[in-house]
């Protein structure tokens, strides 16, 4: 930015109007992603899309490893208990998703041995089994909740495909995230379970402050 004294005001100098200017658009195609299905997101990011109630469970970082993890009859009763106490309203059904992606971490964690998964930017244990960077924590919440949506759980919220922000350029490390979309209002919220360890509770919020974090 420069000022501009003769005015009282300050311009953006035309470099900074293009680094404006490309952020605007990255933002704009980040945001029209979640608009789409989350298949095309397993093809670009090595993972396996959902079957019936089997999921394969991202980790090593980059979806490295994939371990399969069948959800049973009584798990599935559990996952739609816990949904259910949102069925009040989207605020409601938002809160039950996080409770669900939690518990859906305590329960394939012991199985695929991810249950000392650390959160947050950790790349020293870049390629270790049971460890996992965002691209496995947006692909395996995508999953659990895909599972869901299908078996009707859901009321509010339609699955969207995951997203990603920062490029380095705009000084902000990559980072990637599941994705709801209401079904009445089309607002977008991030599912982001990478910030925390295994089995705590995911941040939820509107797409649009997600994107605009600095983490």
């Amino acid at each position: 930015m420069i000022r501009d004294a003769r005015a009282g005001e300050r311009r953006i100098a035309p470099r900074g109007k293009v680094w404006l200017a490309l952020g605007g658009l990255l933002l704009a195609g980040c945001a029209g992603q979640a608009a789409g299905p989350a298949a095309s997101w397993y093809a670009e990011h090595n993972g396996v899309a959902p079957a019936g109630t089997r999921i394969y469970v991202c980790h090593a970082f980059g979806c490295a490893l994939k371990t399969p993890f069948d959800f049973t009859p009584a798990q599935m009763r559990r996952l739609k208990a816990i949904l259910a106490k949102g069925r009040a309203s989207p605020e409601a059904e938002r809160a039950a998703i996080a409770e669900a992606i939690a518990w859906s971490e305590r329960t394939i964690g012991p199985v695929v041995g991810s249950d000392k998964d650390v959160g947050g930017l950790d790349l020293h244990n870049a390629g270790v089994p049971g460890q996992m960077d965002c691209i496995d924590e947006a692909t395996n919440t995508t999953s659990v909740l895909s599972v869901a949506a299908r078996a009707g759980y859901l009321a509010h919220h339609k699955v969207a495909s995951p997203v990603a922000r920062g490029f380095f350029l705009d000084g902000r490390y990559p980072h990637a995230t599941a994705v709801v979309r209401e079904t009445k209002s089309g607002a977008a919220f991030a599912v982001d379970s990478w910030p925390h360890a295994n089995g705590i509770a995911p941040e939820i919020m509107p797409l649009e402050a997600w994107f605009a974090a600095s983490g």
